[in-house]
């Protein structure tokens, strides 16, 4: 894929988020893919973004659905990255996923596969060392750490109730979930 055509992209992913509001899109393998969200998705965000906000230090600050480009392919907009605070206050619209310390994405119907089996493995392969995926259709977070180049070494599930408690180059952070919503319309999975 040519510069050409990566901007081709980028210009027709803006028309689409401009004709589909209450849709996320981001570039997934080479495809544009939407996935509609509802209201316990964004408040999933705010909540997990509160709790991380109190806990970092000011070196730090937090980004929402931009985008991080990995390669020609594959650019993901991560429901929250944790990024320096230096590079946050540049205001861009794309960052480099090399920036991402911690990494959280919440689960809606449309990015199950996205969340669980594609993005775990750019993720570690970048080094970032936390990946949280926060499912609001099973009432769980999945932890994963130690990344590698073939994706984490390390993945807990933790219900939602206990305090989730992450070791991450940021230092020990506590993520209540009891608070966390749960989509009361999820078709139970497995």
């Amino acid at each position: 894929m040519t510069v050409s055509d990566l901007d081709r992209l980028h210009s027709q992913l803006s028309r689409f988020e401009d004709m589909f509001p209450g849709y996320r899109m981001e570039i997934v393998e080479g495809n544009i893919m939407m996935s509609p969200v509802k209201p316990h998705h964004a408040k999933t965000i705010r909540l997990v973004w509160n709790d991380l906000e109190a806990q970092v230090g000011a070196e730090w600050d937090f980004a929402s659905d931009v985008a991080f480009p990995f390669d020609e392919d594959n650019e993901f907009c991560p429901d929250l990255a944790v990024i320096p605070a230096s590079e946050a206050a540049k205001n861009e619209s794309a960052y480099s996923p090399d920036l991402v310390e911690l990494v959280v994405e919440v689960v809606s119907q449309g990015s199950i596969r996205r969340d669980y089996e594609v993005k775990p493995r750019w993720y570690a392969s970048r080094g970032i060392a936390n990946y949280l995926v926060f499912d609001p259709l099973q009432g769980h977070v999945v932890t994963m750490w130690n990344p590698g180049p073939d994706g984490y070494r390390g993945r807990d599930t933790l219900p939602y109730g206990p305090e989730l408690t992450v070791d991450s180059p940021l230092g020990k952070l506590a993520i209540p979930t009891a608070h966390l919503p749960v989509d009361p319309k999820a078709p139970h999975r497995s």
